[in-house]
């Protein structure tokens, strides 16, 4: 397995494992092969595993932990605070005080089952906190061995520098695929500037360009793509006619859509590590293919003309308005 770089000293695989749809949000889902498609990613050597605590909620890190008991050192391990929800699912707000950073951490490593976390971070900026407040917090916990690196996820430019100011930032974790480049334009050279990794979360498009997706009636009645404004209606239509052309490359070079759009954004530089999710075995079989898969000067000019910067139609989320800007 290919190894990259985060920041100045966190190494980990180069293409990582997202948890969150074993526990919610993307329909059935069955802990077993949960279980079994994280060991099968650890015997592939994919060992950076991506969490947070309000996947299930609070059930995704239990599985994480039960996945990975008697195999820690062989982990990379990274999750994330902020997003508050209820024992019932209820999204609360956003919170980065410092009593909540510290409360967190703490229920993290217990359901985690571990004595300290690799990656931690915030989840969504709390707007009504200062980021130094909620970074000195984090850097706490660094300096009490409870956590190694920090990260940001969804982070602007402007309170990226603010944090790396107070303790190091090693991760900039946001969404980034060929139908969503918006990092591009000023997040990627802030990251790169400071010399931040940067960690591209739904790298398939939530699954839209794997290419299996055609219509509402694909997904599961609780998967929250139903609800997603670039699967509905004049969106879906629009975004499917980008899709077909993506399929047509991916024919040609004998490989799957999935796999393409992987390979895109593995080769967009040695400092970004698509985490792609999923929940099944044979998936993740078949997005470790990307690691081999080259794009020459054509194929990427055909992505890029395929999938221009605003290309997808439809907002990434229902609400933006927690994404810091």
């Amino acid at each position: 397995m290919q190894a990259r770089r985060l920041g100045q000293g966190l190494e980990v695989s180069a293409l990582g494992l997202g948890c969150m749809g074993m526990s919610e949000f993307y329909g059935r889902t069955d802990e077993d092969e949960a279980v079994a498609t994280i060991h099968r990613a650890l015997a592939l050597g994919i060992t950076f595993l991506d969490t947070a605590d309000m996947y299930g909620p609070f059930t995704n890190e239990r599985l994480v932990g039960r996945a990975i008991a008697g195999r820690r050192d062989g982990v990379v391990l990274a999750t994330k605070f902020g997003i508050v929800r209820g024992p019932n699912g209820e999204r609360l707000g956003v919170r980065g005080d410092p009593q909540y950073v510290r409360q967190c951490c703490d229920a993290s490593l217990g359901r985690l089952g571990v004595d300290h976390i690799d990656l931690y971070y915030q989840h969504r900026v709390d707007k009504t906190v200062p980021i130094e407040e909620t970074v000195g917090a984090m850097a706490e916990l660094v300096r009490q061995g409870k956590v190694r690196h920090l990260g940001l996820s969804e982070a602007a430019p402007a309170t990226l520098r603010r944090a790396h100011a107070v303790h190091p930032i090693s991760a900039l974790q946001t969404e980034y695929s060929l139908w969503t480049r918006d990092p591009e334009e000023q997040v990627l050279p802030t990251v790169r500037e400071l010399g931040i990794g940067f960690v591209a979360y739904s790298p398939i498009g939530r699954g839209f360009l794997a290419g299996r997706i055609r219509s509402a009636e694909d997904l599961d009645a609780d998967d929250f793509r139903r609800a997603h404004p670039r699967f509905a209606g004049d969106n879906l239509e629009h975004n499917l006619a980008l899709i077909r052309g993506v399929e047509a490359l991916a024919a040609e070079k004998g490989v799957t859509p999935a796999q393409l759009a992987l390979a895109w954004v593995l080769g967009r530089g040695d400092d970004v590590v698509p985490i792609p999710g999923t929940k099944h075995v044979a998936y993740l079989d078949q997005n470790a293919g990307a690691l081999s898969v080259e794009l020459g000067a054509e194929d990427l000019a055909r992505l890029d003309a395929l999938f221009p910067p605003d290309a997808a139609a439809g907002d990434r989320y229902p609400d933006m308005s927690a994404i810091d800007r």
